[in-house]
């Protein structure tokens, strides 16, 4: 109605709308100030002439519902638009508002089930950690936890894991550093023993003697029972000692692979700069574990990274990052060299197209070998060689695959490549 008096007040027009506004005359639109309309509205004068004043909607309650009171100013005058809503129609919404109430119900509850659920990993992964913290007060130094849970409770638990294996390595070094003192002990022993025996018999049941000469044999034979208790003591001391590093403490033959990188590369960092090559370490700040020796995985490392350093000019740019995928930890040492025109033979034992010995690249594959892995050298996207050397990563969860069908028969090519040497799907260099 509204925006039909707006467009015009014509008699007929008006009449039109109101009729068109709703089949029901009880509900249909009631227009004051005109005198088109001979309809009479709900409203008294006085609130009609209140929203006129005020020249805004204005809602009334009545009997049966409200007026809606609607002022239209046209040039000089003012009408009012009066539209009459019954109870029924107001209280019509009532399902509609247990809807809202029951959907905002049942996200709360799905809210509260998510926290619960997030909240219990954080619980159980703390308890976890509480319970190992006290098993390792208790003695038990063989403990370790599944870290899981938020990251940072998982962090909390690789740093759990690293303090207790520190602590068997102490714990070792200083059982070794008891039998070795206690080994030390047995050479002045064995000079009182010798000094011991040089002396005058210590038997007083055969001869007579005076008081005098009783008591210095029985002092002889006290030096030399002493001797020989203090000697079954350090025996005892450096069996048990021994016995408790070879069964309790001995460390497995594992590493933390970023941990190595970073060592490593504060030593060849050191020479890049003097050399002016550009370089850079990606991936190795979490803990990644690898089956394999630190020492011997150090050496990989030194003989790839070696490999760059010589056989590229100086300044040439390389890159060290490691990543954990598909139940692998990957090292990939890239540069910007002239790359390697023939990966199969570089991967082959002794064989070298620069006049080396050709061991750099099998020390590294011999290592990825141990470890269940593979070496492999593509185009690295800076340019020139990519070596990526493969091992098994110790923590990932083992998959089941399918003997039989398609699944089965793929596994078993995949194998038989890893076999060969696993690689990834790269371009090949054609120089180098």
């Amino acid at each position: 109605m509204t925006g039909a008096l707006a467009i015009s007040t014509d008699a007929e027009v008006v009449t039109r709308a109101i009729e068109a506004s709703g089949g029901d005359p009880a509900t249909r639109p009631v227009v004051h100030g005109l005198g088109v309309d001979s309809t009479t509205g709900r409203a008294d004068a006085a609130q009609l002439a209140q929203a006129r004043e005020q020249g805004r909607s204005l809602v009334v309650d009545i009997d049966g519902g409200v007026l809606r009171l609607d002022p239209v100013v046209l040039g000089e005058r003012t009408a009012v638009v009066e539209v009459f809503v019954p109870d029924a129609a107001l209280d019509a919404g009532g399902g509609r508002w247990w809807l809202l109430i029951g959907v905002a119900v049942a996200l709360v509850g799905a809210a509260m089930l998510v926290v619960d659920r997030l909240a219990a990993r954080a619980a159980d992964a703390s308890r976890a950690l509480v319970k190992a913290a006290l098993a390792i007060g208790d003695g038990d130094l063989g403990v370790r936890v599944e870290p899981n849970g938020p990251r940072e409770l998982v962090e909390a638990g690789h740093a759990f894991n690293r303090m207790a294996q520190r602590l068997v390595a102490a714990r070792t070094e200083e059982r070794e550093l008891v039998a070795d003192l206690s080994h030390r002990l047995r050479t002045p022993l064995t000079v009182l023993r010798l000094d011991a025996e040089a002396l005058e018999s210590d038997d007083t049941s055969v001869g007579s003697f005076s008081q005098a000469e009783l008591d210095y044999r029985r002092g002889i034979r006290r030096i030399r029972q002493a001797i020989v208790t203090l000697e079954g003591e350090i025996d005892v001391l450096i069996k048990t000692t021994r016995k408790a590093v070879a069964t309790e403490a001995a460390p497995p033959a594992t590493c933390d692979v970023s941990e190595v990188v970073r060592d490593r590369m504060v030593f060849w960092a050191a020479l890049a700069g003097d050399q002016n090559r550009p370089h850079r370490v990606s991936g190795a700040q979490l803990r990644i574990p690898a089956p394999v020796p630190r020492a011997e995985l150090a050496a990989a490392l030194d003989a790839v990274i070696g490999n760059v350093f010589r056989y590229t000019p100086q300044g040439t740019a390389f890159e060290v990052a490691v990543s954990r995928r598909d139940g692998y930890v990957a090292i990939r040492i890239d540069d910007a060299g002239p790359g390697i025109a023939n990966p199969d033979r570089a991967l082959r034992r002794g064989a070298s197209d620069q006049g080396s010995t050709g061991l750099g690249l099998d020390i590294a594959k011999r290592v990825a070998l141990q470890a269940n892995g593979s070496v492999s050298i593509d185009r690295a996207h800076l340019g020139g060689a990519s070596v990526v050397m493969l091992l098994a990563d110790p923590e990932a969860t083992p998959r089941q695959v399918s003997r039989f069908g398609l699944v089965g028969r793929m596994a078993r090519e995949g194998r038989e490549q890893k076999a060969g040497g696993r690689r990834w799907p790269r371009q090949r260099p054609t120089d180098r």
